[in-house]
């Protein structure tokens, strides 16, 4: 696939803190191995959140932003942000790494929809052949990058993933609650910086943008996941069941963000304000 020169070099992300923040002290590669090995430990250590713009805050992709929000600053973000953070590591490896966008279809009763191309993915070449990794898609997060070969069901150490279709067609699903799910549809044309700028400022600032609607909050574990949203907390174990605990207040939510998810909530005031401006907590003092 065509590759875009701005991911072939480091472009200020510091390496070593990066790999820190995710628990990495392995060798630094360009190999599958290495790069499972970050694909798992990834979303382990960075949470999935839209805080910024559920609090109209303004969402930034340059490497410098990137690196003091989800790497300096115990907070995580959404695909953009951990796809671009992971795609800036992976070239300092020397990995070859392309961004991609894809068509969201997860929750759509008719996967032929047109949907805007509002995720982001990347493609990555390891040991010879080509791959899928992807950090940034919330609940369903994969935790291993996914060779490029349609049909093939691939277990990772969460869901067992597949790519449906081939060519424009290309689709991701995971076998999740019995049944196979499509999330997206990958463009597989290269994304381009011009255009990731543009549906950014769409996703994070627009009414109509669930990110600015609603509260989306991720976090996957060895063996389990764990999301809020709305007011209820999420927890997934694999294998296992799945509980929703509904949460009393703001300051239950924060707690559950600062503990559950090691997120650093960046005002607490404007956080409460926020979630009663939207219809949550509406009963609580």
């Amino acid at each position: 696939m065509p590759s875009d020169g701005e991911t072939q070099a480091d472009r200020g992300v510091d390496l070593d803190a990066y790999l820190a923040r995710i628990g990495y002290d392995g060798p630094r590669a360009a190999t599958l191995d290495v790069l499972a090995a970050l694909h798992r430990l990834h979303p382990q250590a960075i949470p999935f959140e839209n805080l910024d713009p559920f609090l109209g805050r303004p969402v930034r992709l340059d490497p410098a932003a990137l690196q003091a929000k989800l790497v300096a600053g115990r907070r995580g973000g959404y695909c953009f942000e951990h796809n671009l953070l992971f795609m800036h590591a992976l070239a300092a490896l020397g990995f070859e790494v392309s961004p991609l966008a894809a068509r969201v279809l997860w929750g759509q009763a008719d996967t032929d929809t047109l949907t805007p191309l509002t995720h982001m993915l990347l493609h990555v070449r390891a040991d010879g052949r080509q791959w899928f990794a992807d950090v940034g898609f919330g609940i369903l997060t994969q935790t291993a990058p996914l060779l490029a070969e349609p049909g093939l069901e691939q277990r990772t150490p969460h869901e067992t993933f597949r790519l449906a279709g081939s060519g424009l067609d290309t689709r991701v699903q995971a076998h999740a609650g019995g049944v196979w799910r499509t999330l997206y549809r990958i463009e597989t044309a290269p994304q381009h910086a011009v255009d990731r700028i543009a549906m950014n400022h769409y996703l994070s600032t627009h009414p109509d943008s669930r990110f600015v609607a609603e509260l989306m909050v991720a976090r996957t574990l060895p063996d389990r996941r764990i999301g809020l949203s709305g007011a209820g907390l999420t927890e997934h174990v694999i294998g296992g069941a799945s509980t929703r605990r509904p949460l009393a207040s703001p300051d239950a939510a924060c707690e559950a963000l600062e503990t559950v998810f090691g997120i650093a909530v960046p005002d607490p005031a404007a956080f409460a304000r926020a979630a009663r401006a939207r219809g949550l907590f509406s009963g609580a003092a």
